[in-house]
């Protein structure tokens, strides 16, 4: 396939959902997360439960979800419980083996700012802040990151770390005996990246068919960190597009 005949959203959609292969359980947000683990739920990872942050385990929405209190949500659910509960019970207890998440900023160790632009006390931009991404992060196995590849997102330094990654590395968190792994890997619409497993650094492992190493280089504000085996990530097969398109997609035609 060529990359006219897929959107950059749908590569990440479909390489955000093979890397679930095999997993139990995830905890996912609206928007692309939400299509990818349904995408997956269709395909690698038939039995995998949905967790969302509104108080839903094991949701089977029958339609993609206009935010995380759809009542879509709910039917055929396996629990429907108070956030507070979810979030002790599941998430604050170690049971959650998966977390999505995002950001308006990452840096290279995948530390996330969801909470403004510019100065803190005269920013620039006043994002919707941490709503429960800190503890995410903290206390997820491991965190799976999908995100645009733009400048003005990926920083050499962060106006504001809203949920932690790997802090100054591997090492830093550690020290702080965080229960959760940290951040995995990370699905752009130009590769995927993973984390060094001693450095924490993020480095390029999988690039799209079509992409160079400099035009990610050129979206990245720090050295990139390229793998010595990097090759290209599969684009979204026939099937994979099909699902999306014709199952998953709240409109029809491609996911923009």
């Amino acid at each position: 396939m060529t990359m006219s005949d897929y959107s950059p959203s749908e590569f990440m959609i479909a390489a955000a959902a093979r890397a679930l292969e095999g997993k139990k359980t995830v905890f996912v947000g609206v928007g692309l997360p939400g299509v990818a683990c349904n995408l997956a739920r269709h395909t690698v990872a038939p039995n995998i439960q949905m967790v969302y942050e509104s108080g839903v385990v094991g949701a089977r929405p029958a339609r993609s979800p206009l935010s995380i209190g759809d009542p879509t949500l709910v039917s055929g659910a396996l629990l429907c419980c108070s956030q507070a509960d979810l979030f002790m019970y599941y998430l604050q207890a170690g049971r959650i083996e998966v977390a999505f998440l995002g950001a308006a900023q990452i840096d290279r160790y995948g530390n996330l700012n969801s909470t403004v632009i510019g100065s803190y006390d005269e920013p620039k931009v006043r994002l919707p802040g941490s709503g429960g991404a800190c503890e995410i992060a903290a206390h997820a196995q491991d965190v799976f990151l999908i995100m645009r590849l733009k400048k003005r997102a990926f920083v050499e330094t962060l106006d504001f770390q809203t949920s932690p990654g790997h802090l100054g590395g591997r090492s830093e968190r550690s020290a702080l005996d965080l229960p959760g792994s940290g951040p995995r890997i990370l699905v752009s619409d130009m590769g995927v990246f993973v984390f060094d497993n001693i450095s924490g650094e993020m480095t390029l492992q999988r690039i799209r068919p079509g992409v160079t190493v400099e035009m990610v280089q050129a979206e990245v504000g720090w050295p990139l960190k390229v793998a010595v085996d990097l090759r290209d990530e599969e684009p979204p097969s026939p099937e994979e597009l099909r699902i999306i398109r014709e199952e998953l997609a709240s409109g029809s035609g491609q996911v923009e």
